[in-house]
C-alpha cells in the first residue's frame, strides 16, 4: 500500500538539523526526497560518516552535484524544473547565486514550492546572521525561559528549535501543496528559525502586553498556574557520578492528585496538616513540600515508584535516559519505535530507525532505509528525474559535474 507522499519529488539542499529533519518526514511518509551533496560539502557533521548525518538522512536518495562547476549548476536547474519542493537553509541568497533561486525556476516550472529556511528569515536587520542551535535559543530567548532561577545561561541543551523548525517546514510544504491543488500555482515560503522560536513564547509575551509582566526562568515551577509539588525529585542511584542518578517527575495537578500522592507516600504527618488540602496552602509551604518528597522519594527506586503513582491516579514519570528508553521501555517496545535498518552498506554498520511517530490506517509508513554515501543514488536520481543514461552520468562523473 502506497504511502501518503509517495510521487512527491523533493530536491533537498539542506545540512545540519533543521532542513533534513523536515526532509527527513517528507522521505518517511514515501516522498522521493533527492540529497542534494558534493564532495566539498560532506564533510563533519554533513557526510554520511557521521551519526549526525545518518540520523537525519534516511529515506532519501543521494546526489552528488558539483555546484562550483557551470555544467553542475546547469544540471542542478534541470532538476529544479521537475522538482515539486525544492528546500534549502543556507544563508540568504545561495540559490539566486547559484541561478537556481525561486524568482527564476518559477517561470519554468511555476507549481514549484520553495522553502528557504535562514536563522532569522529573509529581509530585516538581522537576516545576515550565522545561527545554529545556541544562537537562536538564545536570541529567542528560549535560553532564559528553560534555564532555573539565579542560572539564565543555563538553556535546553538540545537543537530544539532546530526540530521545531523542521516540523514547521514539513507542515508549510504540505498546506503549499493543498493550495496547488487548488490554484495549480507554487511559491516562496519564507521560514525563520528565529521566529520559530519566539513563537513558542505566547504565554511570557501575553503576561508582558497584559500585565507587564517580564518572564523570568523558574526551573520545574509553573510560572503562570499553582500546583505542588510539581518537580522532578531524587530516587535510589543505579549508579555511581551523574549517570548513575535516578529522578522521578511528580506533577500534582489537582487537589485530588494531592489526596492520592499523601496515600502513596503513606499519609505521613506532615502531609496531613489540613492546610495543606487546597492548593493555595501548599503554594505557601512548597519549598518544605518539596524537600519532604524529595526525602521521600530519595528511599525508592525510581522504576517502581512511577507506577505505584500511576496507579494510585498520580501523575509521574520515570526520568529515562537512552538505555531505558532502546533496551527497557515497554511502550516504546510495543509501538517498534526502534527498528534495525536491515540494509548493508552503512560506514557505521548496523544503524537503527526511531520511527515515524504517526501511524497511517490505510497507508502506513513502515519503510526505513538507511542514509545513503555521496553521490550512491547518481544513476538512478538523474534516469528517473531527466532521462539520463548511465552514459551520461558516467561522463558526468568523469568531468566533475557529479562530485
Amino acid at each position: 500500500m502506497s504511502r501518503p507522499l509517495e510521487g512527491l519529488r523533493v530536491l533537498d539542499f539542506t545540512h545540519v538539523l533543521a532542513g533534513p529533519y523536515a526532509t527527513r518526514i517528507l522521505g518517511d511518509m514515501g516522498a522521493d526526497v533527492v540529497k542534494v551533496n558534493s564532495r566539498e560539502r560532506a564533510i563533519a557533521g554533513n557526510g554520511p560518516e557521521s551519526p549526525y548525518y545518518i540520523m537525519w538522512n534516511r529515506n532519501k536518495r543521494a546526489l552528488a552535484l558539483n555546484m562550483r562547476s557551470d555544467s553542475g549548476k546547469a544540471l542542478c536547474r534541470r532538476l529544479c524544473d521537475n522538482a515539486d519542493v525544492v528546500i534549502e537553509n543556507f544563508a540568504v541568497g545561495v540559490l539566486d547565486r547559484w541561478g537556481i533561486g525561486y524568482t527564476t525556476v518559477s517561470e519554468t516550472n511555476p507549481g514549484a514550492i520553495y522553502v528557504q529556511m535562514s536563522g532569522m528569515g529573509h529581509g530585516g536587520p538581522w537576516s545576515s546572521f550565522v545561527t545554529y542551535a545556541p544562537t537562536i535559543h538564545a536570541i529567542s530567548g528560549l535560553t532564559l525561559l528553560t534555564s532555573v532561577p539565579g542560572r539564565e545561561d543555563i538553556g535546553i541543551g538540545y537543537s530544539y528549535n532546530d526540530h521545531q523548525a523542521g516540523l514547521h517546514a514539513a507542515f508549510a510544504i504540505l498546506a503549499a501543496l493543498e493550495a496547488r491543488r487548488r490554484t495549480g500555482r507554487g511559491q516562496q515560503i519564507d521560514l525563520s528559525q528565529f521566529e520559530t522560536g519566539v513563537n513558542f513564547h505566547g504565554p511570557a509575551l501575553l503576561d508582558w502586553f497584559a500585565n507587564g509582566r517580564a518572564a523570568r526562568p523558574v526551573g520545574n515551577r509553573l510560572p503562570w498556574d499553582s500546583a505542588a509539588p510539581h518537580g522532578v525529585y531524587p530516587c535510589i542511584p543505579k549508579g555511581e557520578g551523574i549517570t548513575g542518578e535516578r529522578w522521578i517527575a511528580i506533577a500534582c495537578l489537582t487537589d485530588e492528585h494531592w489526596r492520592a500522592l499523601r496515600e502513596v507516600m503513606g499519609r505521613p504527618a506532615w502531609a496531613m496538616d489540613p492546610a495543606l488540602n487546597a492548593v493555595e496552602g501548599r503554594m505557601k509551604t512548597i519549598e518544605r513540600i518539596d524537600t519532604e518528597v524529595a526525602a521521600w522519594t530519595r528511599q525508592h527506586d525510581a522504576l517502581t515508584l512511577m507506577h505505584r503513582c500511576q496507579a494510585a491516579g498520580v501523575p509521574a514519570g520515570l526520568v529515562q535516559d537512552g538505555t531505558d528508553l532502546t533496551d527497557h521501555d515497554p511502550q516504546i517496545r510495543a509501538a517498534r519505535f526502534i527498528q534495525p535498518i536491515d540494509e548493508p552498506g552503512s560506514p557505521l554498520g548496523q544503524t537503527f530507525a526511531d520511527r515515524l511517530p504517526l501511524h497511517f490506517e490505510k497507508t502506513p509508513c513502515d519503510e526505513y532505509h538507511r542514509a545513503r554515501l555521496l553521490g550512491e543514488d547518481n544513476a538512478a536520481v538523474l534516469k528517473d528525474w531527466l532521462g539520463l543514461s548511465a552514459d551520461d552520468v558516467r561522463a558526468g562523473e568523469a568531468d566533475g559535474t557529479l562530485g
